[in-house]
Formats: structure tokens, C-alpha cells, sequence
């Protein structure tokens, strides 16, 4: 079985295959402004970006400052039964950003990223389904933390 996986990694390796990482960033320093004091989103990124490189308070000793300029989530029932019974809700997860330099110089001007996700409902299992609400959001957040680091790495400072 050992053998398998080793022949399997090997073949792998031959046709330039390798996991992948993330975007690299052209810049040493960032500041994160504006996020919510306790924001989910402000903490994936901070954990992200401080894998490469310094993540600071103060925005002007910063190289790069990402500006959070709004952040929300969302949960609207989108199918019900005539008894007025959930049965599918939809999740989303908006989050509106720029960046610029200390100067002021724009380096990425605003975006707004929305990610959408459905969820079937039954009230008989309401806890599973309050779970499953928030493993999506935590999957939402971090392809949206994928989704800012790759159009930071585009920034050239």
C-alpha cells in the first residue's frame, strides 16, 4: 500500500503537480482599517496575510492599507411550504474593500465580493442545521480571504 502511494506521489511530481499556495505578495507590510472590532473576516485575513508578511496597527508606516469599507452577513428564507415552513434559506457574505498606500495613492479601487450559499432547512433538525450554517460561513470567509489576497498579489507597490 506504501508502495502505491509513493509510485502515485512520484508520478505526481513528474508532471510539475503541487498543492496550492497562496498568492504571493509583492509588498513586506499591511495595515487592516475599518473592519468591525471583532470581525470574523478581519481574523482570517490577519492570519492569512501574516504568513508573508508584517500586519500592522498603524496604517501609516504600512506599505499597502486594506480598507474595509463594508462587511455583512446575510440569511433570507428563499422557499417555504403553504403552512409558511422554512424549507431552503440562503446565505451571503458581503464584503466591500479598497487599497491604497499611506499616500493615499489607490492601488486597488473599491470592490464588493458577495458569495451566496443555499441551505436546505427543516425545523426537526434545527441544531444540525444551525452547524451547518456556520461551517458555511467559515467556508464562505475563507474562499473570500482567497478571493482579497489574490487581487492583493496583483498590487505592484
Amino acid at each position: 500500500m506504501a508502495g502505491l502511494a509513493g509510485l502515485a506521489s512520484g508520478a505526481l511530481g513528474g508532471c510539475n503537480f503541487a498543492l496550492r499556495q497562496p498568492p504571493r505578495l509583492g509588498f513586506s507590510s499591511i495595515a487592516l482599517a475599518g473592519f468591525a472590532p471583532r470581525s470574523p473576516l478581519r481574523h482570517e485575513l490577519q492570519r492569512q496575510l501574516a504568513q508573508q508578511l508584517r500586519v500592522l496597527d498603524a496604517p501609516a508606516v504600512a506599505d499597502v492599507v486594506l480598507q474595509a469599507l463594508n462587511e455583512a452577513r446575510e440569511r433570507s428564507v428563499v422557499a417555504s411550504t403553504s403552512a409558511a415552513q422554512v424549507r431552503e434559506l440562503q446565505l451571503r457574505l458581503k464584503f466591500g474593500f479598497r487599497a491604497h498606500t499611506p499616500a493615499g495613492r489607490e492601488l486597488i479601487p473599491r470592490v464588493e465580493l458577495l458569495l451566496a450559499r443555499d441551505l436546505s432547512y427543516r425545523e426537526t433538525a434545527a441544531l444540525a442545521k444551525e452547524q451547518e450554517e456556520a461551517e458555511l460561513f467559515r467556508d464562505m470567509q475563507a474562499d473570500m480571504v482567497l478571493q482579497v489576497l489574490r487581487r492583493l498579489a496583483a498590487v505592484h507597490n
